[in-house]
C-alpha cells in the first residue's frame, strides 16, 4: 500500500479517468473546480472577521494572520505609537528610538483534502467527498487572491498527494488536478483497501508547515485516534488550525425501519434499523465522532468549521462566516 501511495503522488499510477458525463453530485471534475473561482471571492480568511464568524467565535481562537518582519530602527517622531519605543536603544542612545515592523508579505496556508472511501458517501445532495473537494477549491482560490502562498495535502485510501505552498497560479492548478484525480478514484465497486490513517496525513503536515501556517483540514475525521489527536494539537500550537468537518444528516437522523447491506468490495452485512440495538449503535458511532471533535475545539481553541453534504457548499460556508448571501 505505502508503494502505490508512493508511486500515485509521483505521477507513475493515473486515477481510472471517469466518465465523460459524470453526475456533479458524486464526482468532481477538475473544469468545475476551476469555475468555483469567481464564487471564491466574497469569503476571507484574514485575521479580521465578521463578528458572527465561526473564526472569531467565543471557542475559537482568532486567525492571528501573516507574521511582522523587522524593518529598521529610527528616531521617534511625534505621533508615532509609544509601544513600538525600543528602550534598550533609546537607554544606550540617550534618545527615543522606535521599531519600525512591517507585515509579511504573505502567509502560507496548507489545505488538506479527505478523498478516502469514508467520504464517498450522501444521502441527499453531494457525496461528503465532492463537498470537501468543493470547499477546498473555494478556500484555495481565495487565499491566492488575497496574496497568500497555497498548497495542500489530498490524500485517498492509498494514495497521497503534496503540494507544497506557493504564490502561483500553476501551484494552485497542480492542488485542484490532484484533488480531482483523487476523487475520480472512488467507486462503489472500488476495490478494498486498507485506507491511510489520519496520523500519517498528520506527519505531512507537520513536516510541511512546521509554523505560522494557515492549516485547513476538511475530512470527516474517520479513524481518528489518541496519536492523532497529539498531532492535531502539535499543528494548532504552531499554526492556525481550521478543522472542515464534513458530514451527512443521514448519520445525525438515521430513519428506523431501513435494511441496509453494507460491503466493503469482499464482505457484506445486514443491517435493520428497525432493531433498536442496531440503531442505537449507528447512531452513537457517529455522534461519538463529532463529540471528539468538538472536544479539539474546546480544549485546544481550534475553530470547527461543520459541513453538511447535504446543502450547496458556498452558502454554508458564507453563513458559517457570518456573511449574507452571496
Amino acid at each position: 500500500m505505502q508503494d502505490r501511495a508512493a508511486r500515485t503522488r509521483t505521477g507513475v499510477i493515473r486515477p481510472a479517468l471517469k466518465p465523460e458525463q459524470e453526475d456533479p453530485r458524486v464526482h468532481v471534475t477538475l473544469d468545475r473546480l476551476r469555475a468555483l473561482e469567481g464564487q471564491a471571492r466574497n469569503i476571507s480568511f484574514l485575521p479580521r472577521q465578521p463578528a458572527r464568524s465561526v473564526l472569531n467565535g467565543r471557542h475559537a481562537s482568532r486567525l492571528r494572520g501573516r507574521g511582522l518582519s523587522f524593518e529598521e530602527l529610527r528616531e521617534y517622531l511625534p505621533g508615532d505609537d509609544i509601544r513600538v519605543i525600543d528602550w534598550k536603544v533609546t537607554a544606550r542612545t540617550g534618545k527615543p528610538y522606535v521599531r519600525v515592523m512591517t507585515e509579511e508579505r504573505d502567509r502560507p496556508a496548507l489545505i488538506v483534502v479527505d478523498q478516502r472511501m469514508s467520504m464517498f458517501f450522501g444521502s441527499r445532495l453531494n457525496m461528503k467527498a465532492v463537498t470537501a473537494a468543493e470547499a477546498a477549491a473555494l478556500v484555495a482560490f481565495r487565499i491566492l487572491d488575497q496574496g497568500d502562498r497555497v498548497g495542500g495535502v489530498v490524500f485517498g485510501d492509498a494514495l497521497i498527494a503534496e503540494i507544497r505552498p506557493q504564490r502561483t497560479r500553476a501551484a494552485l492548478d497542480r492542488f485542484l488536478t490532484a484533488l480531482a484525480d483523487a476523487n475520480a478514484v472512488l467507486r462503489a465497486d472500488a476495490p478494498a483497501v486498507e485506507p491511510l490513517p489520519l496520523t500519517r496525513i498528520l506527519r505531512a503536515v507537520v513536516r510541511m508547515a512546521p509554523r505560522n501556517h494557515l492549516v485547513i483540514v476538511l475530512s470527516d475525521f474517520d479513524m481518528i485516534d489518541e496519536e492523532a489527536r497529539r498531532m492535531i494539537s502539535t499543528v494548532a500550537r504552531r499554526n492556525d488550525l481550521i478543522l472542515g468537518l464534513v458530514s451527512d444528516p443521514f448519520a445525525d437522523d438515521l430513519p428506523t425501519g431501513l435494511h441496509l447491506v453494507a460491503s466493503d468490495g469482499e464482505l457484506q452485512a445486514e443491517l435493520d434499523t428497525g432493531n433498536r440495538g442496531v440503531h442505537r449503535r449507528l447512531r452513537e458511532m457517529a455522534q461519538g465522532r463529532l463529540a471528539e471533535i468538538l472536544d479539539l475545539q474546546r480544549s485546544l481553541g481550534v475553530p470547527v468549521l461543520p459541513l453538511t453534504a447535504a446543502e450547496e457548499t458556498l452558502p454554508q460556508i458564507r453563513r458559517l462566516m457570518g456573511l449574507g448571501p452571496a
